[in-house]
Order: structure tokens, then C-alpha cells, then sequence
């Protein structure tokens, strides 16, 4: 490895070191940053940082590795930059900067001497390998599309930035899952259709979807992105009318107060306790025919299970408790959607925000469908065993039952 040093130098070298740091972080090459020669009282060995994306933000993922645990710290890009200038050259005497162009290394001596070194790179990146061996199934979303770019998803010759790998795969997979329910429903033949997809943050899917409707299924896409941050809607907004994107907007809103209006799909990703049951019960009572809901943090059934004598010493751990009044909020919510006729799926998805939440329900009503009767029966056989007094979801359906299995929402 070539190498340049001196005491008089010092200050050229740190800062060629970081404009090398914020340019792999800008143009994506960055892989991966080791910070070394721990000369603090923590017993730190060392910090390995990496890029991920959090709630649709870039952001940096310190790892301190310790002799008996490693702990975790995330934080947005800009201030991680700034936490490894503070912790170069003073906590740890040297770092490790590899990209997808070169390697870098960076020393500094106990006289202030630094010593800058550069080589070829000795690391793939995972997510450019990935992006360049995928197969067919893998992308059914067109890297080349316009609004990846926009997005910050890929870059400029539709390759995809490394740092949105993940982001990447989750996007192909929802597009799969929301294709193929499409295909299974009665929405086939339509020369429109249209989706309200609420929570759309800075509308990775909202995006995928109008544009995999017109180009997979040829239709007329009317798709609204719903979302409580106005900056967030500002952009797609912007985004939609820069690149042309006609029958795609987005407007200032929430599943809790959006009245019942016409819409062929219904999509509410992380709609937290029974914002997902305001968010099912919108999807019946407005006639739609897919409905793709991943619940979470569910508070209303826990605090009412009473748990049954034979399943006491295994619901008294309170993590047990949680996860089978979760499996019960969301059986009991399968059933109600299957009693509206409804055919219905739970599934694991991969998560949208880094978080184990990742579980997914999809109703699809098709033209055979028809309400399943005994499905009334067996949800109060739960309630009954499980001492629940009230779902919300039912509740709800009880004051507002819906339209019919395959009538028109128009």
C-alpha cells in the first residue's frame, strides 16, 4: 500500500481522508469503515460502520465491539460523519475505509504524526454484486425507471446505490406480493384501478405501484399516496409532477381520519394497535378488492386476554403473552375479513423499517368470492377461551358492515 506522511502534513492528510469518506457516502462506493487502535478505558476493540437506511433515511450503524458483547448505535449520515471525525486521532489512533474503488487507511502517530494510505480494493460490495447477478424473479420492479433515480435508489446508468440494497429487494418483493393478489382478484379486466396507500412516507412503493400497474397490467393507475408529513408530500408531489407521472399524487392525511371513498386497493404498512382495524374496516366499507395490511404493535387484545388455566405457565413470560395476543388480534381479524368474503393470507414479509414487525395480511375478494359464515362462530370461540370482551375491528364492522362480496364501490 502506497503511503504519504509527516508532521506538517497532518491536517492535509485527515481532511483528504474525510473528503474520501463523504465522497464514497455521496456517490455510493462506500462499504465499509473500521475504526482501530482503541487507546481509551472501555476495552473497546474496535467500531465497524456501515450504511443502512432507517424510517427511509441514510444512516450510520457503529458497532462496538467489546471482549464479551457488541453494542449497536445508529445515526443520520452528516452526524455520523461527524462522530467519526471526533473519535479519529483520538480515541482510536487509525481507520479503514473501503469502497468499491479503493482502500484507505489513515494513522496517527504519539507525536501527531498521520500517515495516509491508499490501495486497490480488496471488498465487494454485497448489494453491487447482488444488483449485478439478479434474477428474473428478483426484479420485477425496471431498475431503469425514472423514479428509482428520484428516489435516490439507484444512480445515474440505473445501477443500485449499495446502501439501498435492502430498500431494493423490499420494494420487488411488496410489487410481487400486490401483482400477484391484483392477478387473483376480481380487478382483472378493469381499465382502471385505483389504490390508496396510506403512510406512504416518501412513497418507495406508492411509486412502484402506479408505475407496475400500467406497465405489468396495462391499466389506467389512479394511486394516492397518504401521509402525515407535509415535507414527504411536498417531495413526492414534486417528484410526481417532475417526471410526468400522471393519475399518481399524494395528500396530507391518516387511516384514523379518512372517510370511507371509492378505491379498488387498500395498502396500510405498520398502522400501529387498531390503526390497522381502522385501516381494514376503510378497505371493506370502500368496496376494495386487495387489501395488503401489515399490523403492529398490538396493545388492545393483550390487555384483555385472560389466559386460560392450561396455558398459564406459558403465557405468565410476558414475551409469550404478547406473541399469542398477537397471533389472536390478527386470527381474529383474518376471520372477520374471511366473513366479508374475503380470502385471506397471513405472511412473513421482509421488514419496510428494519424492525421484526414483518408480518403482512392479504384479502383478496375474487369473483367466486362469498362470506364464510361459520367464521362468526369461530371468532367468538376465541373471544370465549381468551376472555376478550372487544376487538375493534368488529366492533367497527357492527356499526358499518360494508358492501356486499363483488359489488361496485361506485
Amino acid at each position: 500500500m502506497n503511503s504519504t506522511q509527516g508532521s506538517d502534513r497532518a491536517p492535509n492528510e485527515t481532511e483528504t481522508f474525510f473528503d474520501e469518506l463523504t465522497s464514497s457516502l455521496r456517490d455510493g462506493s462506500f462499504i465499509e469503515l473500521l475504526l482501530t487502535s482503541y487507546c481509551g478505558e472501555e476495552n473497546v476493540r474496535r467500531v465497524s460502520v456501515r450504511r443502512i437506511a432507517l424510517r427511509d433515511e441514510p444512516h450510520l450503524s457503529f458497532v462496538y465491539r467489546y471482549a464479551t458483547q457488541d453494542i449497536t448505535k445508529n445515526h443520520p449520515e452528516d452526524d455520523g460523519v461527524r462522530m467519526i471525525r471526533d473519535l479519529l486521532g483520538t480515541d482510536f489512533r487509525a481507520a479503514h475505509l473501503y469502497t468499491t474503488t479503493q482502500d484507505l487507511q489513515i494513522g496517527f502517530g504519539k507525536r501527531g504524526r498521520v500517515k495516509l494510505g491508499r490501495g486497490k480494493p480488496s471488498r465487494s460490495q454485497e448489494g453491487a454484486s447482488t444488483q449485478a447477478h439478479d434474477r428474473p424473479k428478483d426484479r420485477v420492479v425496471d431498475p431503469s425507471r425514472p423514479f428509482l433515480q428520484g428516489l435516490g435508489v439507484t444512480h445515474e446508468g440505473h445501477r443500485i446505490v449499495p446502501a439501498m440494497a435492502r430498500k431494493w429487494k423490499q420494494i420487488n418483493r411488496f410489487v410481487e406480493i400486490f401483482g400477484q393478489a391484483i392477478a387473483a382478484s376480481d380487478l382483472v379486466g378493469r381499465e382502471s384501478i385505483r389504490v390508496v396507500d396510506f403512510g406512504s412516507g416518501k412513497g418507495y412503493l406508492t411509486f412502484a405501484i402506479h408505475d407496475y400497474l400500467q406497465t405489468a397490467f396495462s391499466v389506467e393507475a389512479q394511486v394516492t399516496g397518504v401521509e402525515l408529513r407535509d415535507d414527504l408530500v411536498t417531495f413526492c408531489n414534486d417528484l410526481a409532477e417532475r417526471l410526468g407521472l400522471d393519475g399518481l399524487d399524494f395528500r396530507i392525511g391518516d387511516v384514523r381520519h379518512a372517510p370511507p371513498e371509492p378505491m379498488d386497493a387498500l395498502i396500510a404498512l405498520h398502522a400501529c394497535d387498531t390503526a390497522t382495524d381502522l385501516a381494514l374496516h376503510l378497505g371493506i366499507t370502500s368496496g376494495a378488492g386487495v387489501i395488503l395490511s401489515a399490523p403492529c404493535c398490538h396493545k388492545e387484545i393483550r390487555r384483555q386476554i385472560e389466559s386460560p388455566a392450561i396455558l398459564r405457565p406459558m403465557l405468565k413470560f410476558g414475551v409469550h403473552l404478547g406473541q399469542e395476543a398477537d397471533m389472536v388480534t390478527d386470527a381474529i381479524r383474518a376471520l372477520l375479513l374471511e366473513a366479508h368474503g374475503y380470502r385471506v393470507r397471513i405472511l412473513e414479509f421482509v421488514s419496510l423499517e428494519h424492525t421484526a414487525k414483518n408480518k403482512m395480511i392479504l384479502a383478496v375478494r375474487g369473483t367466486a368470492s362469498a362470506p364464510r359464515e361459520d367464521a362468526v362462530d369461530e371468532i367468538e370461540q376465541l373471544k370465549t377461551f381468551y376472555g376478550i370482551e372487544e376487538q375493534m375491528l368488529e366492533t367497527l364492522l357492527l356499526q358499518a358492515p360494508g358492501p356486499a362480496p363483488n359489488s361496485n364501490p361506485d
